[in-house]
């Protein structure tokens, strides 16, 4: 085949010159993120909102349809994907009645305040092989009673459905080989019809970052955007990264199955700076910006060249997210937890070279609180405090290459008191460990890239603050958060 844009796009030119006018009378060209909420301490809406503008991000992506976000979003001028989360796929695929209702709960009363929602993602990743078929069966029924509810409110052609799918739902050892996994591929067919039928997108999730996880002999210059890997050449189209051939494996197997011409989004694309030896600030910084370098470029993918749709991921870190993929799930932010940019990046979207800063965030006092220096290291709670501070509060950041893991043990024990004690809003009995382990200090311990976090302020810490586990701290039992705890055990050993 040719390397021609013609011959890329099933049908010739005039069906890809009509779709990139669909496509650009419905959403304007520009960089979307994800916004995640899963924090102890999250931003304010409005606060987000205002951080967004400032850094030209002009779509984001939201994994529920929670109303105060929402209403922090009327007005601004930002395109809205929300999100239905998995565990409600079930009532919403047995009942049009509650799909109704949650259309006009979260749809119809924010469009009418002027909430600009172009999308809904009903779940997240549902088809996911480590879920075990749990959502095979309500996924489609969802999105089908959805799309149904939508149109009884005359918001069908404002409105789109999409499922953001993870990767793992096609298959190929190169792109041209792509098709949909065999388990599911006859359910995929439907929903891609339904879709198709609806005017709506196919939206995926693409991880580079977890494929240098998964296999330690891959290829780390495939992962990035600069150029330096071997290309693969896959009948006369040349890849030179794992993004391009990923996306253009899923343009084949929509292609096989008769929707070459399908819009796709990319719902989630990133990199995580700690908790992995990979998840590094410098790794983070050189995927990013490559990516964004292609994107403003309107680079594309061999398959389907031009300007693309697509959400990073994150904005912000979450420190309350899962770990069970890994500790690098609560580090893919662009922003710290509290606004502050990790690193230098150029979105192309302001006159800035660099990340807008969330502004007026207030923040705790500047105390930590710390392992006392009387403290011995053979004290036999040391061991036990150590796992419940990690299990109730975040260490993520400690362990082998992580940001924090030149620390010796001394620090790790300090690293952890902090953390509980700063998520539990500095409450003095947050900082009362057993046997007078932990002290109190204003005497910054941060060490290099290793920062001990002050959390900042949210309304219900100017209020009085939530107290968190606190109260737990001078009854402990038995040691909690066991892989913590051996982790531990593994650093001072």
């Amino acid at each position: 085949m040719g390397l021609s844009k013609g011959h890329n796009f099933p049908g010739g030119f005039l069906v890809f010159f009509m779709f990139a006018v669909v496509v650009v009378a419905r959403s304007v060209v520009g960089i979307g993120v994800n916004w995640g909420t899963q924090s102890t301490h999250p931003l304010p809406g409005g606060t987000v909102v205002k951080m967004l503008n400032d850094n030209g991000i002009q779509k984001v992506k939201l994994f529920d349809a929670d109303s105060s976000i929402l209403n922090a979003l009327g007005k601004s001028g930002i395109q809205v994907m929300v999100g239905i989360p998995n565990d409600m796929l079930y009532s919403l695929a047995n009942s049009p009645n509650a799909a109704e209702s949650w259309v006009s709960k979260n749809l119809s009363s924010h469009v009418s305040n002027g909430v600009d929602i172009r999308y809904v993602a009903v779940g997240n990743e549902p088809f996911l092989s480590t879920y075990n078929g749990s959502f095979l069966g309500t996924t489609f029924p969802a999105l089908q009673n959805v799309q149904s509810a939508i149109n009884k409110a005359s918001l069908g052609n404002r409105v789109k459905v999409t499922i953001p799918l993870n990767a793992d739902v096609y298959t190929g050892d190169k792109p041209s080989d792509g098709d949909f996994r065999s388990d599911i591929h006859d359910l995929m067919l439907a929903i891609v019809k339904f879709l198709s039928d609806n005017g709506a997108p196919f939206t995926v999730n693409i991880y580079p970052f977890i494929s240098l996880h998964n296999d330690p002999n891959f290829p780390v210059d495939f992962a990035f955007f600069d150029g330096n890997s071997a290309p693969i050449n896959d009948n006369g189209r040349i890849y030179q990264n794992v993004f391009d051939a990923n996306h253009d494996t899923l343009v084949w197997a929509l292609q096989k199955n008769g929707y070459g011409n399908m819009t796709i989004i990319v719902g989630e694309i990133g990199w995580p700076t700690d908790g992995d030896r990979s998840a590094t600030m410098q790794y983070a910084q050189r995927f990013n910006q490559g990516f964004m370098t292609r994107f403003n470029a309107g680079t594309g993918t061999p398959m389907r060249p031009g300007a693309m749709e697509v959400y990073l991921f994150s904005l912000i870190d979450e420190d309350h997210k899962s770990i069970q993929p890994g500790n690098f799930e609560r580090h893919w932010g662009l922003f710290y937890f509290d606004g502050t940019p990790k690193y230098q990046l150029n979105l192309g979207t302001t006159s800035s070279n660099g990340l807008v800063p969330a502004s007026n965030v207030r923040y705790l006092p500047q105390q930590w609180c710390v392992l006392s220096p009387s403290a011995s290291l053979d004290d036999p709670q040391v061991a036990p405090s150590v796992s419940y501070a990690c299990a109730n509060g975040d260490c993520t950041s400690l362990g082998y290459s992580t940001s924090c893991g030149n620390l010796d043990a001394r620090g790790n024990i300090s690293y952890a008191f902090n953390s509980y004690y700063q998520i539990n809003d500095q409450l003095q009995s947050a900082c009362k460990f057993p046997d007078g382990l932990s002290v109190v200090t204003t005497q910054d311990p941060s060490s290099g890239d290793c920062k001990f976090r002050i959390m900042i302020q949210v309304p219900s810490t100017l209020n009085g603050g939530s107290g968190g586990n606190a109260a737990a701290v001078g009854h402990l039992k038995k040691p909690a958060g066991l892989m913590l705890f051996v982790l531990f055990l593994s650093m001072i050993l």
